[in-house]
C-alpha cells in the first residue's frame, strides 16, 4: 500500500426515501450543479432525485453527487445506535461524496466516499469525545484505521466470507451465531455500531482529533507483518477476552485475554470463579466513576450509562418468557433455568443453556446470548444468574449481575482513555491491549 486509500460508508440503508440539505455546490453527473434542500425515492430500481423546488434532477439506478471545494451535506433522521439502548435520530453532516444506489427491494442505500483519513475525523469523535486526551485519540485513530485496512483486506483477498455465520446442529438444540460485516455487499462498512461509529464532521468540535490523525497519518499496528484486526468495544469489567469467544473459534495471538490493570488477576474458569469475580470490583483502568473525566472521554449518549463496570438486570419470568419469544422466535413455555455452558477467561458466556417446559435450546455466542436476553441487548455476557421462588419453589424472577460493557475483545476505550489521563503514549496503551505487536507506516 503506497497511498491513502478512498472508503465507501453505508450511512443509511433500505430506506424508502430520503432528505437533506446540500451545503454548497454539488456535481449530479447529466444535470449539473445542485445544492440546496434534495429528497430521493424510489421504485421499480431506480432513483428519483429532486431538488429543493420539488423537480426531478435525475433518474437513474445510482446517482453520485460530487462536492465542488468545501461543500458538505446534511442527512436527516440518521439512526445511530440501531437497536441498542441508546438508539436515537440525528441529523448528521458529512464531507465527501454522497452516492444513492437502488437496491432490489425498492429501497435506498445512502453511501458515503471519502479519504480514509478524514472518514477517522469522525470516527475517533463519534466513538469517543473529541476532547479527550490526545494520546487517546491518537490510540483510537491507529487502531480504527487498523481495523478498518484488515476489513478491506479481507475483503479484497476472500480470505473468509464476511457474513453472520450460522450453525444449527442437527437436533435443532443448539444455535450458534456471530456477526461480521454482514450485507454489507455495496459499501465497505456501515456507520454504525456494528462496524464503527461514524457521525459525520458534527461531532469533530475540537482540533484535538484532527491531530490525532494527522499524527499517526497511514500508521497501524501490525502482527508478523500484517494489519491486526484490531477489534474494541466501550469496557472490559478488569479483563479482556480471547478471540473465540465472540468469534469463530480460532486463536489469534493478539487478540487474548490480558488483565486491565497493573495487577494481574486470575481468569475465570468455573462458575464459582464467576460469581467471585463479578460481585468484586478490582482495580482496573475502566473501574472509573469519575463523572468529570468520563465526561471528557463519552460522548453525551454514552454517559447516560453509568452502571458499566458492575451492573444489574431484573425481570419478572413471565416477562423473560416474553423477551426470548418477541427475540429468538422460540417458545420455551414455563422458564425454568438459564445456565450458563462455557465462558472465556473474563467471564463472558459464549454458550448458554436455557431451560423451559416447551423447549430447551443452547444458544451463542456472546452478542446472540446478550440480544436473546434483552429488548436490545444486555451490557455483556459476563454475568451470573440468580433466581427469586414463589412459596411453591417455582421461579419468579431472574437477576443478572454483570460485568462490562461490550464483547471485551481487544481494546477497552474507557481503560485506554484512563491510561491517557494517566501519562501513557499511544504506542504503550495499543501494546497493553494488543500484545506482541508493533506499530508500522504503511503510506
Amino acid at each position: 500500500m503506497n497511498k491513502e486509500p478512498m472508503i465507501t460508508v453505508g450511512i443509511m440503508d433500505r430506506q424508502v426515501e430520503v432528505s437533506g440539505i446540500l451545503n454548497g455546490n454539488f456535481h449530479v453527473v447529466g444535470f449539473g450543479d445542485l445544492s440546496g434542500s434534495f429528497s430521493a425515492s424510489a421504485s421499480d430500481g431506480v432513483i428519483a432525485l429532486k431538488g429543493t423546488d420539488g423537480r426531478g434532477v435525475a433518474r437513474s439506478p445510482s446517482v453520485r453527487l460530487t462536492p465542488h471545494s468545501g461543500s458538505t451535506f446534511t442527512l436527516f433522521h440518521v439512526i445511530i445506535g440501531i437497536s441498542f439502548h441508546w438508539e436515537r435520530t440525528e441529523d448528521q453532516t458529512f464531507r465527501g461524496d454522497l452516492v444513492l444506489r437502488s437496491r432490489d427491494d425498492g429501497t435506498i442505500a445512502v453511501i458515503n466516499e471519502i479519504h480514509l483519513e478524514d472518514y477517522l475525523k469522525s470516527v475517533i469523535s463519534s466513538e469517543m469525545n473529541a476532547a479527550a486526551p490526545l494520546e487517546f485519540l491518537k490510540t483510537h485513530a491507529i487502531m480504527s484505521r487498523s481495523w478498518l485496512l484488515s476489513v478491506l483486506g479481507r475483503k479484497k483477498e476472500n480470505k473468509e466470507t464476511l457474513t453472520a455465520a450460522t450453525k444449527l446442529t442437527e437436533n435443532g438444540d443448539e444455535l450458534v451465531r456471530w456477526y461480521e460485516q454482514e450485507d454489507h455487499d455495496i459499501y465497505d462498512v456501515c456507520a454504525d455500531d456494528h462496524c464503527q461509529r461514524y457521525q459525520g464532521i458534527t461531532k469533530i468540535l475540537s482540533g484535538n482529533a484532527e491531530a490525532a490523525v494527522r499524527e499517526t497519518s497511514g500508521t497501524v499496528i501490525m502482527y508478523q507483518n500484517e494489519i491486526c484486526d484490531a477489534r474494541y468495544y466501550k469496557a472490559c469489567g478488569g479483563m479482556t477476552e480471547n478471540f473465540g469467544a465472540a468469534w469463530e473459534n480460532k486463536h489469534v495471538p493478539y487478540l487474548v485475554s490480558i488483565t486491565d490493570a497493573p495487577s494481574q488477576y486470575s481468569p475465570v474458569r468455573t462458575e464459582e470463579d464467576a460469581f467471585a469475580w463479578i460481585f468484586s470490583k478490582p482495580e482496573a483502568y475502566c473501574n472509573t466513576g469519575d463523572m468529570d473525566l468520563l465526561a471528557k472521554i463519552l460522548p453525551d449518549f454514552d454517559r447516560e450509562t453509568h452502571d458499566f463496570f458492575r451492573w444489574k438486570v431484573e425481570y419478572a419470568r413471565e416477562e423473560l418468557e416474553g423477551i426470548l419469544l418477541e427475540r429468538s422466535g422460540i417458545d420455551f413455555g414455563t422458564l425454568k433455568e438459564i445456565r450458563p455452558l462455557q465462558r472465556g477467561p473474563s467471564g463472558r458466556i459464549f454458550r448458554l443453556q436455557i431451560i423451559g417446559s416447551k423447549r430447551t435450546m443452547t444458544v451463542g455466542k456472546e452478542l446472540e446470548i446478550r440480544r436473546w436476553l434483552s429488548r436490545s441487548h444486555l451490557y455483556s455476557s459476563a454475568f451470573v444468574v440468580t433466581t427469586k421462588q414463589g412459596a411453591c419453589g417455582e421461579v419468579k424472577r431472574f437477576i443478572f449481575h454483570g460485568a462490562g460493557w461490550g464483547h471485551g475483545v481487544g481494546l477497552c476505550q474507557i481503560g485506554a482513555a484512563v491510561m491517557a489521563t494517566k501519562g501513557f503514549k499511544a504506542e504503550k496503551i495499543l501494546a497493553h491491549y494488543f500484545p506482541g505487536t508493533e506499530l508500522k507506516k504503511v503510506y
